[in-house]
């Protein structure tokens, strides 16, 4: 199960994730990012200290909500992502397209 919190809107949005995304869950995640992100657009930080598991399905929609923030001239980045995380997105090579931070 996945949980998404924003918790801080004042120079960027900062949105807490737990849990799980998932191919089952990916599609709601990305409906409520976008919806966070249309009200407010602006730089994007994901903190990601508690999300545990995440698979190939939630590295395309990282992917697409990445698009839509660089699009608009914002940035986007991942804190507090744990290695075996890190490491899916080292293997996709997309820690060279986005900022992330162990």
């Amino acid at each position: 199960m996945q949980q998404l919190k924003l918790v801080a809107t004042e120079d960027k949005l900062v949105i807490s994730l737990s849990g799980e995304i998932d191919a089952a869950t990916s599609d709601d995640f990305y409906a409520e990012v976008s919806a966070i992100y249309s009200n407010d657009a602006k730089d994007v930080v994901f903190d990601c200290a508690a999300l545990e598991f995440i698979d190939s399905t939630t590295l395309g929609t990282f992917v697409k909500i990445y698009k839509n923030v660089v699009a608009d001239g914002h940035r986007l980045k991942l804190v507090n992502v744990r290695p075996r995380i890190k490491k899916l997105f080292e293997i996709c090579a997309l820690d060279k397209l986005m900022e992330i931070e162990v």
